[in-house]
């Protein structure tokens, strides 16, 4: 055998033995469809089931950025970073209530 088929054959090897993930395609901005649409949802979003079983069991949208929380209105579950707690606990960790709804 020639050196040429020895590389050749050691280079098939590794290859095969690399996860099929491992090798991205494309550049570093292409995203599938599917993959734009689970990262454009940050994980401080709720879905809107989360947000009508979090009004029913009367929490408020805590707005982390802010520093504000909303018991209902325009931004209850829509800022980009936030969570579900009750009055007591946003008050407690020092958030504001909205002054405007």
């Amino acid at each position: 055998m020639s050196r040429a088929w020895v590389i050749l054959v050691i280079a098939c090897l590794l290859v095969a033995s690399v996860p099929a993930g491992a090798f991205q395609t494309g550049s570093p901005d292409s995203q599938s469809a599917s993959d734009k649409s689970k990262s454009a949802k940050s994980p401080g979003t709720p879905s809107a089931a989360d947000i009508a079983a979090a009004k029913a069991s009367g929490k408020v949208w805590v707005n982390l950025d802010s520093g504000v929380y909303h018991k209902s209105g325009r931004w209850y579950g829509k800022t980009k970073n936030g969570k579900f707690m009750t009055a007591d606990e946003a008050k407690k960790a020092g958030f504001k209530a909205a002054k405007r709804e």
